[in-house]
């Protein structure tokens, strides 16, 4: 094997890291939000990154049924769907059970883990046990060859994009708008942001449905590169925290930076080691940083 195929072997492993990061970056941004911002661990994360996904595997069923002209653009559509309902679904949730709950940080993990068990029986019952996986129009199945023997997935380049605009939208969003100007002044002191007037109420439903719809979107993209089943979010809840808490609580930027580390280094690690012993390394070089710097490598202020 010469330096150039050598090359091309690692820049498509090094690719498949970005796939990885673009997934445990919405996981970790919806995260981010609902555990950094508010302090509410959500053990049934994972389950509305699988409402996404079953939304676009649904979607795609649908218009292959019944509009199967529409298979090359239903796509974009599906994903905005599956932001929408991860995002009324999480803030039911938030009305019915975690407004009970907060400064309670141990109740909110039994309580959301009760709903993960009871969301993952429901895709079980009515959607099946078995995994599926979506009929992706033509444009998401080629591969960009922009030298000779170097193929990049169009999905990877999709996904990428997808997750540098909600990234982007995010934090212009937190830093600019109305919204994000009541979840700061929340956070901050959430006493005196009643008494100038902010439904601080309000405020955490709207966060926290916000986080649950990016999940969704985090399901989305999780279908270009991996069939879906009623457990398939609980293969990324761990990872999820693990971003959050490496990166430091309620920091965003600490968000993106470790979803990048976490996921170069695991998929730069399969490609020398069994997939296992890769994630052992992964795992043990966080446990490491962590030991040296308990508070995440970007520490920031968390609700008082």
């Amino acid at each position: 094997m010469n330096f150039s195929e050598l090359l091309n072997i690692g820049l498509m492993q090094g690719f498949a890291g970005l796939s990885l990061f673009a997934v445990l970056l919405l996981m970790g941004l919806g995260l981010a939000i609902i555990f950094g911002q508010m302090g509410v661990i959500n053990m049934a994360h994972g389950e509305f990154m699988t409402i996404g996904a079953y939304t676009i595997y649904l979607s795609s069923h649908l218009t292959e049924l019944y509009a199967p002209g529409l298979k090359q653009i239903y796509f974009p559509f599906a994903v905005v769907l599956a932001f929408f309902f991860a995002f009324l679904l999480g803030w039911l949730v938030e009305w019915v059970l975690i407004r009970h709950l907060y400064k309670r940080a141990l109740d909110t993990l039994l309580a959301t883990w009760g709903i993960s068990l009871a969301m993952q029986q429901c895709f079980r019952t009515f959607i099946g046990p078995k995994e599926v996986s979506p009929n992706l129009p033509d444009w998401l199945l080629d591969a960009w060859a922009p030298v000779p023997g170097l193929d990049i997935p169009r999905n990877g380049l999709f996904v990428l994009a997808l997750t540098l605009f909600v990234t982007g939208a995010v934090l212009l969003a937190l830093s600019k708008s109305r919204w994000g100007l009541r979840v700061r002044a929340t956070v901050s002191n959430r006493m005196m942001a009643n008494a100038i007037g902010i439904d601080t109420s309000k405020t955490d439903r709207l966060t926290f449905a916000i986080g649950c719809g990016i999940a969704g979107m985090a399901g989305a993209a999780f279908t270009t590169i991996g069939s879906t089943g009623p457990t398939s979010g609980q293969l990324y809840i761990v990872d999820s925290f693990l971003v959050v808490t490496f990166g430091g609580a309620a920091s965003l930027l600490g968000t993106v930076v470790s979803a990048f580390g976490i996921a170069q280094t695991q998929s730069l690690a399969e490609f020398f080691l069994h997939g296992s012993m890769a994630k052992v390394l992964t795992l043990s070089l966080i446990v490491v940083i962590l030991m040296m710097r308990p508070q995440g490598l970007f520490a920031s202020k968390v609700r008082r």
